[in-house]
């Protein structure tokens, strides 16, 4: 397996593996967030091909205060191969070369799998709540 930084050519094949790994929703423009993710010096999508082929993705982003994921996803015929942990480690790396003090990420509090994969690389919940409000809708 080889982790690197996605290129723009690598939309179409990443955002389609972030579907099938469940990952996108309607709300969310996934094409977006990758373009936007490669447009700025502070994120990036970091990709992980076994063989030539995509295997997984992760965005990654640091906002000046804590680093952040989002997009972790693992094509399904792949999963529990430690992919989805070398992506968390690369994107780490990432992260600590910025010199970022924290990484952060949200997980939907029903999804108990994907709360238990985060727990066994050394994750655990934070007292925190998230609060949000959309923009594009105004």
């Amino acid at each position: 397996m080889t982790i690197r930084t996605a290129l723009p050519g690598d939309e179409a094949p990443t955002v389609a593996l972030w579907q099938a790994a469940g990952l996108t929703r309607p709300w969310n423009d996934a094409n977006a967030d990758f373009r936007l993710a490669l447009a700025n010096e502070t994120s990036d999508v970091l990709l992980a091909e076994t063989d030539g082929a995509l295997a997984g993705a992760v965005m990654v982003g640091f906002d000046g205060h804590r680093g952040w994921v989002y997009y972790l996803g693992v094509d399904p015929a792949q999963r529990r191969a430690g992919i989805g942990a070398a992506l968390m480690a690369a994107a780490e790396q990432w992260l600590k070369a910025r010199r970022c003090p924290k990484i952060m990420f949200m997980v939907r509090h029903d999804n108990i799998a994907t709360k238990a994969f985060y727990a066994a690389l050394g994750y655990e919940e934070n007292a925190v709540v998230t609060m949000g409000r959309r923009l594009d809708d105004d």
